[in-house]
């Protein structure tokens, strides 16, 4: 059977560079013979997370919008793609406020022992990140790496690998690194064999 794939892009810009990435590693991932589906979060109708701690003892999150479909979805995925430019040296709001809404998740695993995703799913469940900023420091995506590696265990879908580009402010144009652009497709592609059932 083919894996399940969520791609979640973060940034607006639906023909930016980002976004062309994203699309690179979503194609690899569908040649490999998976299912994927395509969120911009951004766009997304969505409240953040207002503490409101329903899901302390229960599965499901009281506040109902547009994202409240995604913790099923999430349950039953095999692999997901995260794509996002660096803001202020961290995740874009949406995409960080998409990841808090899943407290859903965290209070399952870590306050009830009780998480929705069975060891033997979770073995086989891996997210690869694609990110770019701007500025070209050393430290650069060391704030959203962490973020992502936090939020990948809250829904117990391990950071697997990443695709990283940096000084984007001179570069301009994602194009003119091709070796970037195959390591986005080749990435995606073998996200989907790793994730692939084999049942």
């Amino acid at each position: 059977m083919p894996g399940k794939i969520i791609a979640l892009l973060g940034s607006p810009v639906r023909g930016g560079n980002t976004a062309y990435l994203f699309n690179k590693a979503v194609k690899g991932a569908e040649d490999g013979g998976c299912e994927v589906e395509k969120v911009t979060v951004p766009f997304l109708n969505f409240q953040p997370c207002m503490e409101i701690l329903h899901c302390m003892a229960h599965e499901d999150c009281q506040m109902q919008d547009e994202l409240t479909p995604y913790y099923q979805k999430f349950r039953e995925m095999d692999g997901l793609i995260i794509a996002t430019p660096i803001m202020t040296m961290g995740i874009p709001g949406k995409l960080k406020s998409f990841m808090d809404r899943f407290q859903v998740f965290y209070m399952a695993k870590y306050m009830r022992n009780n998480s929705f995703i069975t060891p033997e799913h979770r073995a086989r469940r891996k997210t690869l990140f694609i990110c770019i900023s701007g500025m070209d420091l050393p430290d650069n995506f060391d704030g959203a790496l962490q973020t992502t590696q936090a939020f990948c265990e809250i829904i117990d879908c391990p950071y697997w690998d990443g695709v990283f580009q940096r000084d984007m402010d001179h570069v301009r144009d994602i194009r003119t690194r091709p070796e970037v652009v195959e390591a986005a497709y080749e990435k995606g592609k073998e996200l989907c064999r790793q994730v692939r059932r084999e049942d």
